[in-house]
């Protein structure tokens, strides 16, 4: 009875620690981001005219959370390797093993501050950062990049708007939401039977006309005996596609929660889009993240545990250089993902796949 009250007191205390630690880098590292990205930014937002609680509210509330969820890995594996060193030193975790308690026990307090941590980032990933991420870009378009070339013009679209109807649009400004030389082709059975040609598309916002509408438009109607064209100076058209829709939009990935970004996907895979990989990998690795928390929680606690003369500051090294491969290795299975024909799915588990054996190596060598 009194082992097990210890073995949980001992719990308590390496998770005390745990979360301490981890919430102490996070808020150091934060503060440098602040810090940095503010000295890059400061003639920007002083051009914007806005107050220091209107830049708070309406940037950083939004910049903050970006940050906690692109380096909340890193905040973990910098957290368990600096306060285990600290037990190591200290000989803590020999008198824990030398009680006779099993290495892996010892490592099981490890397990659950890890998936504490790695769900708390699995339901952020979701839909917390996405939300602050939509903060950030809506004041980095409406202030720090507003005039810059591309910000509101995109220039050719074509797409799938249902099953057998394909669009095409040039010249399309998103400011405006109008476009020129527009196109629809609908097919049957491999045939054109509908096209229509318009010299100009544009969105209508009144509450009578709200919707997509065309001028000089032409319209052949094709049947197996003959052909009709008719013409309009304007008309009313109903398309499957929304304004957003024909925006490329370079935070899209980041400021959609999960369910809008699957179903954005799906959307825009009905519409023949190209170039999704990018957005599957993001989701993908929403999902893959939290498990690189547990992952690089339990790689630390293996690494750091071990006494060594060096004390913190050598595995803080070793971290530091894990992390490092880490993060790049994740950079080139996203750009094969993009380029090439590496599989979302694939790219986005890739490293955790790769440094579960790098876990176990480290784990079979651990001292017990």
């Amino acid at each position: 009875m009194l082992l097990r009250n210890g073995m949980k007191k001992l719990d308590w205390y390496i998770l005390k620690k745990f979360l301490t630690t981890f919430f102490f880098c996070m808020m150091l590292f934060t503060v440098i981001a602040v810090a940095v990205d503010s000295s890059e930014k400061t003639d920007d937002f002083v051009k914007t005219g806005l107050p220091t609680s209107t830049i708070i509210k309406e940037y950083y509330f939004g910049f903050v959370p970006f940050i906690w969820g692109m380096l909340f890995p890193l905040f973990v594996f910098i957290g368990v390797i600096y306060f285990t060193s600290r037990m190591a030193a200290r000989s803590e975790i020999i008198s824990i093993l030398a009680s006779g308690t099993s290495f892996n026990r010892f490592l099981r307090s490890y397990f659950v501050g890890g998936i504490f941590l790695a769900s708390i980032l699995w339901v952020a990933n979701r839909y917390m950062i996405p939300k602050a991420n939509g903060i950030r870009s809506a004041f980095e378009t409406n202030y720090l990049k507003k005039g810059e070339p591309g910000t509101g013009y995109s220039s050719k679209f074509y797409m799938r708007s249902d099953s057998n109807t394909y669009i095409g649009i040039k010249y399309y400004d998103t400011s405006s939401k109008r476009a020129t030389s527009f196109f629809l082709d609908r097919v049957s059975n491999n045939k054109m039977i509908y096209n229509l040609r318009a010299d100009v598309l544009y969105w209508d916002t009144s509450k009578k006309n709200k919707g997509w509408n065309l001028t000089n438009a032409t319209v052949r109607t094709i049947d197996s005996m003959k052909e009709t064209i008719t013409t309009a100076q304007s008309m009313k058209i109903n398309l499957n596609i929304k304004p957003e829709d024909l925006r490329r939009d370079e935070y899209l990935k980041d400021k959609l929660t999960t369910p809008e970004l699957s179903a954005y996907i799906r959307a825009e895979e009905l519409r023949g889009t190209e170039g999704l990989n990018t957005l599957k990998v993001e989701k993908f690795r929403r999902t893959a993240t939290p498990f690189t928390v547990l992952l690089l929680t339990v790689i630390g606690a293996v690494i750091a545990s071990r006494k060594t003369r060096g004390g913190s500051g050598l595995h803080l090294a070793i971290g530091i250089a894990i992390a490092a491969i880490f993060i790049i290795s994740d950079r080139f299975s996203t750009v094969f993902a993009v380029k090439s024909s590496l599989p979302p799915l694939i790219a986005a588990w890739l490293p955790n796949i790769a440094f579960s054996f790098v876990a176990y190596y480290f784990y079979k060598k651990a001292p017990k």
